[in-house]
């Protein structure tokens, strides 16, 4: 059940994959991504692409969705239409990170990747703390 973090909150300096996340019922669904940038270092980039499995193991040949290339800190949305994609029940997230100058030192990004039901911000409280709060209505 959605929302779900496709990577957690974190630093990384390499090229990653983040946890296999089950979507269960929300197979079907339109699901907002969000990504997250806290820190980076200049004249870098940062790729997040989205790949989807129906069974866990073949993760296909190309990603279901991706963000463009990003460089600087800020929260960064896209969509990813679920219904397109009905035969997919798993979904991670792949990331790639480069730099287009060669000073000393690696990349390093803070980032995470939150994946939501369109619309479930509506029916939660506001702020950055109640992004994996249930709804409101599950509360009562």
């Amino acid at each position: 059940m959605l929302p779900k973090l496709l990577v957690p909150e974190h630093i990384e300096k390499t090229d990653g994959v983040g946890p296999v996340v089950e979507l269960g019922a929300d197979r079907e669904k339109l699901i907002v991504l969000t990504l997250e940038i806290d820190r980076v270092v200049e004249q870098e980039a940062l790729q997040i692409s989205i790949w989807g499995s129906a069974d866990n193991q073949n993760w296909g040949a190309r990603p279901l969705t991706a963000f463009p290339p990003k460089s600087y800190c800020g929260i960064y949305s896209q969509l990813l239409n679920m219904n397109r994609h009905n035969d997919v029940r798993y979904l991670r997230a792949e990331w790639k990170m480069s730099r287009w100058s060669k000073p000393a030192g690696d990349p390093l990004f803070e980032f995470c990747l939150l994946a939501e039901e369109s619309g479930s911000r509506l029916k939660r409280p506001a702020g950055r703390e109640a992004a994996l709060a249930p709804p409101v209505a599950a509360l009562a």
